[in-house]
């Protein structure tokens, strides 16, 4: 039988209206490795970016649709309001700190946040973080620093932290995640929940917030698009399909992304994914070392190739920043 707990964080997808921008922020600023460059299997005429951990871990993907040219979003209720990265101790955050003020990167200042410190920044166009120190935590295991990025090892983001989702409708959400996700309920206020799930901690946690007032959230640039849960395998996800199916919940039906499979599902306005672990980024493609230095296509899209490099925005992302 197959084993269909959720692990934790799998990868979280935004959208993002300069690519070559984005690229930078991630990787020269905050520290994230590039580990892969394709385009949107949906939308080929547009990119898809997977920053990650040193070797593209399940856990620690921070991914990007660029549309250049749609409008920026409305900040709201019903969305995925807050997208969380992990590093190693509070001193890293006093790291960061620094470095944001270097940078000129927009931030609030390390605070505290459930008995944890964390530093809430800004991308350009508006899309929220928030840094989450490890400092005593315990649960879903990190991923491993990028060994040849610009921020010490000791210091980097090396995975996905909490992620906060604000919603109209609070309790039939936090209902949703129990019962059918199998989260646990671990902190409730009036309008502020955790819940957990797998081994918990910081890769493992969804921050609930309560907005009845605010209008809905207008997605577009700047919005985080969906959040992806771990599962081990096709036989787990093969499971889960048929668990949405005995529900009689719309879902896409399983969905092959080639790095990973995926089953989407939408509760409210909250698009959800399941993910696998594997197969993972490092492949016959693309070796270690070479990890998003090229346009990498899955193999259905393969015979596209010229098509698809003839209409997308090229950038150099083979060891240096410069557009080329």
């Amino acid at each position: 039988m197959a084993n269909t707990a959720l692990k934790g964080i799998h990868h979280v997808t935004a959208m993002t209206d300069d690519v070559i921008r984005n690229y930078k922020f991630i990787t020269e600023i905050l520290g994230m490795r590039l580990v892969k460059k394709t385009v949107n299997q949906d939308d080929i005429h547009t990119y898809h970016t997977f920053y990650a951990d040193d070797r593209g871990n399940p856990g620690t993907d921070l991914t990007f649709f660029a549309f250049p040219n749609t409008p920026s979003y409305v900040p709201g209720t019903n969305a995925i309001s807050r997208t969380g990265l992990r590093v190693p101790n509070d001193a890293a955050l006093e790291y960061y700190v620094e470095r944001f003020e270097e940078f000129g990167v927009k931030h609030e200042g390390i605070q505290e946040l459930f008995g944890r410190k964390v530093l809430p920044f800004e991308e350009a166009d508006g899309q929220r973080y928030q840094l989450f120190s490890d400092e005593n935590d315990e649960g879903v295991e990190p991923g491993t620093p990028w060994k040849n990025g610009p921020v010490p090892e000791d210091k980097a983001i090396y995975g996905l932290g909490p992620i906060e989702i604000t919603v109209s409708y609070f309790d039939d959400f936090i209902q949703v995640l129990q019962h059918i996700f199998n989260f646990r309920l671990e902190h409730k206020e009036d309008d502020v929940a955790i819940l957990e799930v797998g081994k918990g901690g910081n890769g493992g946690q969804v921050i609930l917030r309560k907005d009845t007032t605010s209008d809905v959230e207008r997605p577009g640039n700047g919005t985080v698009h969906h959040v992806s849960f771990r599962v081990e395998d096709h036989e787990a996800i093969k499971a889960w399909e048929e668990k949405y199916n005995e529900l009689q919940m719309g879902h896409s039906g399983l969905v092959d992304r080639f790095y990973f499979e995926a089953l989407y599902t939408r509760v409210g306005h909250i698009l959800i994914e399941i993910s696998t672990d594997g197969p993972g980024f490092i492949d016959e493609q693309e070796s270690y070392e070479e990890l998003g230095t090229t346009l990498n296509l899955p193999p259905f899209l393969e015979p596209n190739r010229e098509y698809i490099e003839s209409v997308i925005r090229p950038f150099d992302t083979s060891g240096n920043t410069e557009d080329q």
